[in-house]
């Protein structure tokens, strides 16, 4: 079981300390903010307790020493300097290793700590006072951090009796919270058994604290952060300036006692009929115990105005990812039964089960929606790793950028957000090496010295368009044209359109770089951006202006899991085409479509769409050449950002439709995504848009080509 709470421990820390490289980001531009040094100490404070309480005593002790210079920049001794976050930085990402480990750590991670320590002892010197003397004059004013709202709050704290059974110190919890400021603390003792029912590993106190200080609930609930599934937490705010207000009526003992739920009203009117003292016979006749009466006889003097809040209320629960993944599965099941009992209901034309059928129906959406909705998550989750990225990048090539984010709100899939890191990582580090220029050659250029690369996310339908874009010099068409023709990928006569020259940087192993570095040069960045884009059945386009800029825009799918789809047949097979990118739908007589020829265009809304007959390109004319139709239909796609027509045999109409992967054997077929199981029990096999338009693209090109 130790091993168990080791693990949330473990999982709650990676959580602080990616917060923490956030603020440490957020101070390197705000070193005078307050409130962010209070935050960063904090997590760092609780990290450190933690972490002696579940055995890390290499990252309590490191923690310690981190901890004592925070706590010089919050007591605006030390100053906050690019100096100081940098190795807060890495002090940051050294504990993040340690994490990796149980105690004993190696011995060559363990010696990594010397160093960090050493460069921590030595900022915490230079602010330490001198013998005989004061504290030296900071060279800017020191970042004294702006106190919290003074409070006050009463917390019960009631752990569980097995709490000790895993190595948890009870008491050294009560003693950190009672460190945050003015505390009176009661423990209560009346659950405790005669000697000989004792058993030494059980708790069977519970604690009642009484805390004043210029502290927040959040402060308080990281004392017990790692103990929240195996205790009773109650906080709440009765009190604000914790110094009284004058006027203010004080609270009864009375209402003190039916606020914290220790009596009923009913039974305070019973006793305040005897005319003695209310605490007294609520004790003689056991309705509250002689501690429970102190505490409140203590809260009564200590609060001259009382602010009534309810009782916290947590908002949210930690679930495993796997146990989402496993619900969304069996929502992926039912929505294949539900599939199956409309057809059923439909060839039976029972009137009783077509009426269940269509409440099923109904539910099944509810409940897909809500399960969908859970595993959705704020893209800014994602957005704010990068922020360090663009830092270092920025110190190691010279340069100076800044990342600006928009709509970090903008929510997605967590297995599409999963996904997002790596292209995103390249695509930022091609802005900074490729497109920011030197500070001195910007203000050449009459640019600020400090480049801007700008994130943004926002919703269009069931995508996501994620843009990332650099106010850099943009793309050199020519040199990426001279690149290709070199590499033998276009012919030197070869007509592009701007568009297509552009999307040439995502071929395998491009790269315009005269020389190969540490960051770039080998074309492999853009590549990775491509394929993985790719299979998330989304697109990248590419949007650049010389001495300007570049944009890469990113279309998402929502969603992977559950998908509306646009069910089709094409012989004796059915496909689907993911409703999202349906443009339209039309029909056109097999003769009209033989006599086109080669030409393979039609007109279609004043503009001429490509297409491809998908009965020859999954080679199915053969097998049932009978049965094709005399009038064929076309659904219209939009990909990658133009319209492709694909010719079917039947357009049958919608489907929601349950995205199954495919084997290891059919991984790599040509313009199939996936798969899905239909009502009858069926295998429909999911049409990857883009890249079935991709190779249309090539192949009229490859047929102009030729013609040339």
């Amino acid at each position: 079981m130790l091993d168990q709470f080791k693990a949330t421990f473990k999982e709650e820390s990676f959580e602080l300390l990616a917060t923490l490289e956030n603020t440490f980001l957020e101070l390197e531009s705000q070193p005078l903010n307050g409130e962010l040094i209070n935050a960063a100490f904090r997590a760092i404070h609780t990290i450190k307790g933690s972490a002696a309480m579940f055995g890390f005593d290499s990252v309590s002790r490191f923690a310690h020493e981190f901890e004592t210079a925070l706590d010089l920049c919050r007591n605006g001794t030390l100053s906050v300097t690019k100096d100081f976050i940098g190795l807060a930085l890495k002090g940051r990402d050294h504990i993040r290793r340690l994490l990796d480990f149980d105690e004993p750590v190696p011995a060559e991670v363990q010696g990594e700590s010397g160093p960090l320590l050493d460069r921590f002892r030595g900022f915490s010197k230079k602010a330490a006072p001198q013998e005989g003397g004061a504290a030296p004059e900071p060279e800017q004013a020191p970042a004294k951090a702006e106190p919290a709202a003074r409070g006050t709050f009463r917390i019960e704290f009631k752990p569980s009796k097995d709490i000790s059974r895993d190595g948890t110190k009870v008491l050294s919890l009560v003693e950190e919270l009672a460190r945050l400021g003015q505390a009176d603390v009661f423990p209560h003792t009346e659950g405790i058994p005669r000697l000989s029912e004792l058993d030494p590993e059980a708790c069977y106190c519970w604690w009642d604290v009484l805390l004043t200080g210029e502290i927040d609930e959040n402060a308080i609930r990281d004392v017990f952060i790692f103990v929240g599934d195996q205790a009773e937490l109650r906080i709440e705010q009765v009190g604000e300036g914790g110094d009284g207000s004058a006027g203010a009526s004080t609270k009864r003992l009375g209402d003190i006692l039916v606020e914290r739920g220790s009596a009923t009203p009913e039974t305070i009117q019973e006793a305040l009929k005897t005319q003695r003292k209310l605490g007294e016979v609520l004790v003689e006749r056991h309705i509250v115990s002689k501690q429970e009466i102190e505490s409140a006889l203590v809260e009564q003097e200590h609060l001259k105005k009382i602010q009534e809040k309810s009782e916290a209320i947590v908002g949210s629960i930690r679930v495993a990812s796997d146990k989402l993944d496993a619900l969304v599965d069996l929502v992926g099941e039912l929505v294949t039964l539900q599939a199956r009992l409309s057809r059923t209901s439909f060839e039976l034309r029972d009137a009783q089960l077509s009426s269940i059928s269509e409440q099923f129906e109904r539910l099944i959406a509810q409940l897909r929606d809500n399960t969908m909705s859970i595993r959705m998550l704020p893209i800014g989750s994602t957005f704010n790793k990068f922020r360090r990225v663009v830092r270092d990048l920025s110190l190691e090539l010279g340069k100076e950028c800044e990342l600006v984010t928009e709509g970090a709100e903008t929510e997605l899939d967590k297995t599409v957000i999963e996904k997002l890191g790596d292209p995103l990582v390249h695509i930022i580090r091609n802005s900074i090496d490729h497109g920011i220029e030197k500070p001195e050659g910007r203000e050449a250029a009459g640019k600020p010295r400090t480049g801007t690369i700008k994130l943004s996310a926002l919703h269009s339908g069931a995508y996501v368009l994620i843009r990332v874009s650099d106010d850099g010099k943009g793309l050199d068409r020519e040199a990426i044209r001279e690149k290709a023709i070199q590499r033998g990928l276009i012919s030197p006569n070869q007509e592009l359109s701007e568009q297509e020259i552009l999307q040439l940087i995502f071929e395998p192993g491009f790269s315009t770089a005269k020389v190969v570095t540490t960051v770039s040069g080998r074309g492999v960045g853009m590549d990775v951006v491509k394929r993985e884009i790719d299979s998330l059945g989304g697109n990248v386009q590419i949007d650049s202006a010389p001495g300007q800029g570049m944009t890469v825009t990113l279309k998402i799918p929502l969603t992977l899991a559950i998908i509306e789809g646009l069910l089709v047949r094409i012989g004796r097979e059915f496909f689907v085409v993911p409703l999202s990118s349906v443009d339209g739908i039309i029909e056109i007589p097999k003769a009209d479509i033989a006599s086109m020829g080669e030409r393979r265009i039609i007109s279609y809304r004043d503009e001429f769409v490509p297409y491809v007959a998908l009965r020859g390109f999954f080679g199915t004319e053969e097998d049932d050449a009978s049965e094709e139709p005399e009038i064929e239909q076309m659904v219209i796609a939009s990909a990658q950002d133009s319209r492709v027509g694909f010719v079917v045999d039947q357009v049958i109409g919608d489907n929601q439709t349950v995205i199954k992967p495919l084997g290891r054997l059919y991984r790599d077929v040509e313009g199939i995504s996936g798969a899905t199981i239909l009502g009858d029990g069926t295998v429909a096999l999911i049409l990857d848009i883009n890249r079935l338009s991709l190779l249309v693209q090539r192949e009229g090109a490859n047929r102009a080509a030729g013609a040339a």
